[in-house]
Parts: C-alpha cells; structure tokens; sequence
C-alpha cells in the first residue's frame, strides 16, 4: 500500500511565511494563518516544502489505503492562495455563493487574495469542513 508523499515536517511555519516573496500573498498568508490557528486551536505544521496544515485526522477509505492527513490548511501558491478542505466541498451545507471570487477544485479552495472573498463567510466555511471531515472519519 502507498504512503502519502507529503508528510509533516519540522520546518519553521514562521520562516517560510515570512520568506514569501510578493507582499501581498505574505500578508493574506499570515491572515489565513492567524484564522486557521484559531479555528482550529492548534499549532501549524509544515506539510512538504509548501503547505501550512493545522490539526490532523486519521482517514481509512474502503480500498484500505489508510493514513494521517491535515484537518484543514493551505499553501501560497504562484497562482491562489490554496485552501484545503478535507470534506466533500459539494456538500449543499457549505455556501460558496457568499464567498466572493474563488475557484473549487476537488478539495481545494482557490483564492487570488483574500481582499477578494467576504472573511466571515471563509470562516465559516472552513468550520463547516472541519466539522464534516470529523463527521465523517470518526
């Protein structure tokens, strides 16, 4: 059976934040790490060379494969901001249609800058994510 290829590591959450070239991508970083941290109640962890992950939860899919993954985090891409969302993000409980500018993908959330999105509504979306992923691996 395959492990994940990126796994937790000991990096410095704080020196790859404060490494992020373009101003404007540093600055939403920090802003998606204070709320993240605070959603979650948990310290960040670097997952890889390039995304924050906050919390883990243990998965086991009906193939078999199983392993430990980030309840919830994101990365600053060149592109967007990518925010993961562990749960079905198709689920009729999350409300995209508030948010402002952002693109979906299978479980992520893609965000230009955060000056584009309405901040409360982001909030609780990640919340919402939270508490569907934990529903569902429990």
């Amino acid at each position: 059976m395959s492990q994940n290829k990126t796994l937790p590591t000991r990096k410095s959450v704080e020196l790859f934040l404060n490494g992020i070239v373009d101003d404007q991508k540093r600055q939403d970083s920090w802003v998606l790490f204070e709320m993240l941290r605070e959603i979650t109640g948990k310290a960040a962890q670097m997952w890889g060379n390039s995304i924050i992950g906050f919390d883990t939860y243990h998965y086991k899919y009906a193939s078999g494969r199983e392993g430990d993954w980030m309840l919830t985090g994101f990365s600053p891409r060149k592109k967007a901001l990518s925010i993961y969302l562990m749960c079905d993000i198709s689920h009729n409980s999350l409300d995209f249609e508030s948010l402002g500018k952002h693109k979906k993908g299978k479980g992520c959330l893609y965000i230009k800058k955060l000056g584009d999105v309405h901040l409360p509504t982001l909030k609780k979306i990640i919340q919402q994510s939270i508490a569907l992923t934990k529903e569902m691996y429990q």
